[in-house]
């Protein structure tokens, strides 16, 4: 049986080894439990048993756990496309190499169903050969994420996210013509081709292209989570200004065909 009050102490005992005081922290404590809670309303949905439903809020409250020490080696979020800075590989490390996964939960039968679902859970598309449990809870961890990103990327500073002051960047930056033709083409922006910070932007919105299930497509239309993200900035460049109103329609057109 999944002890989550106990995994969420322990949890808490982890990151508390960091400096909590520091934002980038506290963003990631914040947004682990976003993602628990958006993962067991995902499983819920999904009609899932308890122990699933559980086992899927477990995962959530791992899936970033390498983001601490990823902070507290690079005092940076975004990941290059190395797997030296993959948090997702960092959070396989602290878990399983050192054993540290058996404070979470004593018994061993999820151990693969929880590091497939960690590693796979930032990466631009799963990996093959699953199980049909390690793939169901790699598509539920990726959509709860992927819509608390959403939450945060409207909500935090940028200069949290991105690590420096970003805001002038921002409203003044451009979007490279590979990232706003694979979004036109409904496809996710591979890391390699950002080059910008509206290019990252571009790619958050892009998550949308790479929902699982439903559940979280509704959503992101329920709350206009695409539509604030893209608002939240004031665009200087005029060619930025009016790829961001096609990229806000044409996104809005896609996630109206979902039902």
């Amino acid at each position: 049986m999944i002890d989550l009050v106990k995994a969420e102490k322990v949890f808490k005992s982890y990151v508390n080894k960091y400096n909590t005081e520091d934002q980038k922290i506290e963003l990631k404590m914040k947004h682990t439990y976003g993602v628990v809670s958006m993962s067991g309303f995902i499983a819920t949905k999904l009609g899932l048993d308890e122990e699933n439903i559980a086992l899927a809020k477990l995962i959530a409250l791992l899936h970033d756990i390498g983001r601490f020490e990823q902070v507290k080696k690079y005092d940076r979020f975004i990941d290059t496309c190395d797997k030296e800075q993959d948090h997702a590989e960092y959070g396989i490390e602290v878990l399983f190499e050192n054993n540290l996964i058996r404070t979470f939960i004593k018994e061993k039968k999820y151990d693969n169903i929880i590091l497939k679902a960690i590693k796979n859970h930032n990466k631009y598309e799963i990996e093959e050969g699953l199980s049909e449990e390690e793939l169901l809870h790699c598509r539920i961890i990726r959509d709860a994420d992927k819509t608390d990103n959403f939450r945060i990327k409207q909500t935090e500073e940028f200069q949290i996210i991105f690590n420096n002051d970003v805001d002038k960047s921002i409203e003044n930056g451009k979007i490279s013509d590979d990232v706003y033709e694979d979004f036109m083409n409904n496809k996710q922006i591979k890391c390699e081709n950002r080059k910008t910070e509206l290019d990252y932007i571009v790619s958050y919105i892009a998550w949308i292209y790479d929902y699982n299930f439903n559940i979280g497509i509704q959503y992101l239309k329920d709350n206009e989570c695409v539509e604030k993200l893209i608002d939240r900035i004031d665009y200087k460049d005029k060619d930025t200004k009016q790829k961001m109103k096609e990229i806000k329609k044409h996104a809005k057109k896609y996630l109206n065909k979902i039902k």
